[in-house]
């Protein structure tokens, strides 16, 4: 398909104007973002590149603009990144137009945490199973469906506070250096954890660091996981609902003690669910 740029020359190719809006509007390295999008003329399909990530948008035909779900990884420097568009008109023509999004800059703290001496010297038969997981998951990754599954907002797993946020560098017994890449809430173990939005199970397994673990494709490279789970409530392959008990919560796995621990990954990268869930989605 023959593509006609107007990125360089809108007055001359489109008489209307694109609009392009971000939610939210100041976005940081690691966050999720909502891109909003109305065309100078009715199209039949939009799609992006952003990032070197492919993006799809879907119509919203209550307010008559297309919609998509991205992010910007956390190891993403501050600075202006195109958007580029792609669009095919009723008639079939090919247009596109290309936008620079900001990306400032998110200062994340740094904690000091005690946890058994395993989880930062394991054995060399844990290291055998933290092998295994990492293949286990790289498989389940790859597995994601090409179609959004997602409907509207997403939904806290849990009714609790909020224990630790997204981005925090961690230091394990004085050694071990990771980057906490979800939310943790504070829940006792046995609370009911719930889908954060519709989706399919690709993944319900006991993992050496992340524990009980089950992973939810919600469609176009969106996955959640919940983590450290005492008991599992659904199995793989299972289609679930936003609001369904996928488990229970717990302290399995590398945990200071329980809570449930709640990530959220895009093509590869993860990003803060604290933003994901504050995002007004069609």
């Amino acid at each position: 398909m023959l593509l006609v740029s107007v990125a360089g020359n809108l007055s001359a190719a489109t008489p209307a104007h694109w609009t392009v809006l971000n939610q939210p509007v100041r976005l940081v390295n690691g966050s999720p973002v909502l891109f909003r999008v109305s065309t100078p003329q009715p199209v039949r399909s939009l799609s992006g590149n952003w990032l070197g990530h492919e993006i799809v948008f879907s119509f919203d035909a209550t307010h008559k603009m297309w919609f998509a779900l991205a992010g910007a990884g956390q190891e993403t420097k501050p600075g202006d990144y195109s958007l580029v568009l792609y669009a095919e008109t009723s008639t079939g023509k090919a247009i596109s137009f290309e936008k620079k999004i900001r990306v400032a800059a998110q200062r994340y703290p740094r904690v000091l945490l005690k946890v058994p001496a395993r989880y930062t010297a394991p054995s060399p038969e844990d290291q055998r199973e933290i092998e295994q997981d990492r293949q286990v998951k790289a498989e389940a990754f790859k597995t994601v469906s090409p179609n959004r599954e997602w409907k509207g907002s997403f939904a806290p797993p849990v009714d609790a506070q909020i224990s630790d946020v997204f981005g925090v560098k961690r230091v394990f017994n004085g050694t071990v250096q990771s980057t906490h890449q979800g939310l943790d809430f504070r829940v006792p173990s046995g609370t009911s954890v719930a889908a954060v939005n519709d989706g399919r199970v690709i993944l319900a397994q006991p993992l050496f660091f992340e524990g009980n673990c089950v992973v939810i494709d919600h469609g176009q490279g969106l996955l959640t996981l919940y983590l450290h789970l005492s008991k599992f409530l659904v199995k793989e392959g299972d289609d679930v609902a936003k609001g369904q008990p996928v488990g229970l919560s717990g302290g399995t796995g590398r945990a200071t003690g329980p809570h449930l621990h709640l990530a959220v990954r895009w093509q590869g990268v993860y990003l803060n669910p604290q933003v994901l869930l504050k995002l007004k989605l069609p």
